[in-house]
C-alpha cells in the first residue's frame, strides 16, 4: 500500500482549500510549504517588475527559503505537489522544496491553481529539482472540483 503526501505552497488561500480537499480525497498527510519569510500582498503583485515574485521568477536559479521539512518524508511514495501559477510555471519555492529531498524512486506528482494559465512549461522546470522521481504530468484545477473528479485524476495519475 502506498503512502502518500499532499504538500503545497498557497500564496493566497486558494491552493491550501484544493490540497486538503486532495488530501481528504486520498487519505494522504497534508503539509504546507511556509516560505520563511512569508510574502506580502506587495510581493505578489505580478504587475510590479520590481516585486519580490516577479525577481524571483526571473531568476530561474533563485531558491526561496522554506521555514519547515516533513519530517520523515522516506515513508511517503507518492507526493503530490501544489501550488498557484506563477509566469506560466510554478514558483521557485517548489523547486526548493523538491531540492531538500532524496526523492529516488517516488512518484512526484503536480498540482495547480490559476486563474487561467495552465501548467505551461511547470515539469520541465522541476524536472532537475527531482531527479530520479517519477515525475507525472501535473493539473490545473478549479477551486470549485469536485472530490469525485479529484478522485478519478488521482487514480489515473498513480498509474
Amino acid at each position: 500500500m502506498s503512502k502518500a503526501l499532499v504538500a503545497y505552497f498557497s500564496a493566497s488561500g486558494v491552493t491550501a482549500k484544493l490540497a486538503s480537499k486532495l488530501a481528504e480525497t486520498t487519505g494522504a498527510d497534508l503539509h504546507e510549504i511556509e516560505p520563511k519569510q512569508p510574502y506580502s500582498a506587495a510581493d505578489l503583485n505580478w504587475n510590479n517588475p520590481n516585486s519580490r515574485s516577479s525577481v524571483e521568477m526571473k531568476d530561474k536559479a533563485f531558491r526561496p527559503e522554506i521555514a519547515n521539512k516533513v519530517e520523515h518524508m522516506d515513508q511517503y511514495d507518492i507526493i503530490y505537489v501544489g501550488f498557484p501559477i506563477w509566469w506560466y510555471v510554478a514558483p521557485t519555492i517548489i523547486n526548493t522544496f523538491l531540492e531538500q529531498y532524496d526523492l529516488k524512486g517516488k512518484t512526484v506528482i503536480p498540482f495547480a491553481t490559476s486563474g487561467g494559465s495552465g501548467m505551461g512549461n511547470t515539469n520541465a522546470e522541476l524536472a532537475g529539482s527531482c531527479p530520479g522521481a517519477v515525475l507525472k504530468e501535473g493539473k490545473r484545477f478549479s477551486i470549485s472540483v469536485s472530490e469525485p473528479e479529484l478522485k478519478a485524476w488521482t487514480e489515473q495519475a498513480t498509474v
